[in-house]
């Protein structure tokens, strides 16, 4: 959209020039809407060292849950972060059971979901303590994974503690960095030494290679039944196991054949190795959710019909949502509802889910594979839809049609108008408007209603920003 030579985005810009808006700022609105990938900084560590103060710390806000007992649930594993003018995604692997697998298997539990998706990792350690045996096993599992480490010598309070920290020096991951993340001491010297390993975008993780098969993540909470319908369509079709060597667990893949089609299928869902864990069993789902939807470019989520749609469901979705992922709500034990529940459950799911009635929706059973001829048709409606772009001209029409029989309500006496809008990127769709006033939420919610009537985008979100400017006058 923004190649200067692209006759339809100097067509734009004109339009743009006409409406008295600042040249640079549409640019950078444009560049702001689509934005690349924000790289992604783990925090790991042993339980107690101080990980979840320090991810607050980092993310300027009390939001991460500081608990002295492992295993606390969170609804969210990641945080926004911006330090020095540059923004990056924080994920925190506190709340770990340490006992219950012995101490390598915890260890791996605890953090290999969060660095196998990281561009970066900060290992906290507790200075006052030294390197235990717990802290050794994790030095191993990051020299594996290969990635850059940042290493933190955490509660270090004064200069009496330096000394403390020093002696981390023997677990050969370079400079200890100095820390109180409860204070805030040495915090920005660390920060500065995360944006040096950071890079300043990963590359894209979802996408597919030139031929390649297309990414489906198959996600749910546990026990949903997500291993019986891989199982169930990896046995009607010849699978290939594809094993990367390298990592803690070998994260195997499935590509699997359906409708004449090779599918990639993310091992999200602990298929081959369950994690039993007790009271960390929901984070760890949580963890392996987020990482399977950064790998992936659309999202089964596969819910049990025989319960009542849950919290949890609902986190699992709305996680698919805010990762901008393509989107298919897979109903599993649909062949054993009585007519009594399924009435309750239509009625669940207009509640519950009335916010993503534009997801493809499939009743299957992945005991007994009904149904399952239906999955390919709605994953190809919903990336059909990832990855629909509306050309300027034709978007503006609609707009000016929408402004012209829904305007606007006034506010203060003004009537706010959109002036005119792009698509400024797909996968999925960005939309930036341009208008005179402020535009309020029920009336952008009203925009994007008519959006999917008009053009479609059934299976994916839509992003769309607004960018207010004052006239300036006409640019010559």
């Amino acid at each position: 959209m923004n190649d200067q030579l692209d006759p339809e985005y100097a067509e734009f810009m004109e339009l743009a020039a006409e409406e008295g808006f600042d040249i640079e700022d549409v640019e950078g609105a444009l560049e702001e809407a689509v934005g690349p990938p924000l790289p992604t900084l783990a925090v790991v560590g042993r339980p107690n060292v101080g990980k979840s103060t320090l991810v607050n710390r980092i993310i300027g806000r009390r939001e991460a849950v500081v608990q002295d007992k492992p295993g606390v649930t969170r609804d969210r594993v990641s945080y926004e972060a911006e330090w020095a003018g540059r923004r990056f995604k924080v994920m925190d692997t506190g709340g770990w059971e340490q006992d219950v697998l012995g101490l390598d298997a915890s260890v791996a539990a605890q953090a290999e979901y969060a660095i196998e998706t990281a561009d970066a990792v900060v290992f906290v350690v507790d200075s006052t303590v030294g390197a235990t045996d717990t802290d050794e096993a994790v030095v191993k599992l990051l020299r594996r994974a290969g990635k850059p480490v940042v290493l933190c010598a955490n509660k270090v309070d004064g200069l009496s503690g330096e000394a403390d920290a020093t002696a981390l020096w023997s677990l050969g991951l370079g400079t200890p960095h100095p820390v109180s993340s409860l204070h805030g001491r040495g915090t920005g010297d660390m920060l500065d030494a995360v944006l040096e390993a950071l890079p300043e975008a990963p590359e894209q993780r979802f996408g597919t290679a030139v031929g390649g098969p297309r990414r489906i993540a198959l996600i749910g909470r546990p026990n949903v039944g997500k291993s019986s319908l891989l199982n169930k369509v990896a046995k009607e079709d010849r699978v290939v196991v594809n094993e990367q060597a390298g990592t803690t667990r070998d994260p195997v893949d499935e590509l699997i054949t359906l409708g004449g089609v090779t599918w990639k299928f993310i091992d999200t869902a602990g298929i081959r190795r369950k994690v039993h864990l007790q009271e960390g069993a929901d984070y760890y789902a949580s963890l392996r959710t987020a990482a399977a939807l950064e790998k992936a470019e659309v999202a089964v989520v596969l819910i049990d019909t025989s319960e009542s749609i849950s919290v949890q469901d609902q986190r699992i979705v709305t996680m698919a949502v805010e990762a901008g992922r393509a989107l298919v709500i897979a109903y599993n034990k649909w062949d054993t509802l009585d007519e009594e529940r399924r009435y309750y459950l239509e009625r669940e799911i207009e509640t519950e889910f009335g916010q993503i009635a534009w997801a493809p929706r499939v009743n299957v059973s992945a005991l007994t594979g009904r149904h399952m001829e239906k999955l390919v048709p709605a994953i190809e409606t919903a990336i059909e839809g990832w990855e629909t772009r509306i050309p300027t001209g034709r978007l503006n029409a609609f707009l000016g049609e929408i402004v012209a029989a829904h305007p606007h309500p006034v506010r203060g006496g003004k009537q706010p108008r959109i002036l005119f809008g792009t698509q400024a990127g797909t996968k999925p769709p960005r939309f930036v408007l341009f208008a005179s006033g402020f535009l309020e939420a029920g009336y952008r919610r009203f925009v994007e209603r008519r959006l999917r009537e008009e053009f479609g985008f059934e299976g994916t979100p839509i992003h769309i920003s607004v960018r207010v400017r004052e006239k300036r006058g006409r640019n010559k």
